[in-house]
């Protein structure tokens, strides 16, 4: 699975983070990154994606 996040667009919500906090954080500039590899959290970050009210997160 590969994960990446469109940061141009990013509203730093959180809700990300907190679905799946080993791959996702707010950054110091208020935005998502992405601080891990999905390996085990596949649904977590499916979820997350899904979740994104600006929908930004995109997984292949």
């Amino acid at each position: 699975m590969k994960v990446d996040i469109d940061r141009d667009g990013c509203i730093g919500c959180g809700v990300c983070a907190e679905i799946c906090p080993d791959v996702f954080r707010i950054a110091g500039d208020g935005l998502s990154e992405i601080i891990g590899e999905p390996d085990g959290s596949e649904d977590s970050v499916a979820e997350a994606a899904r979740s994104c009210p600006v929908e930004v997160i995109h997984v292949e």
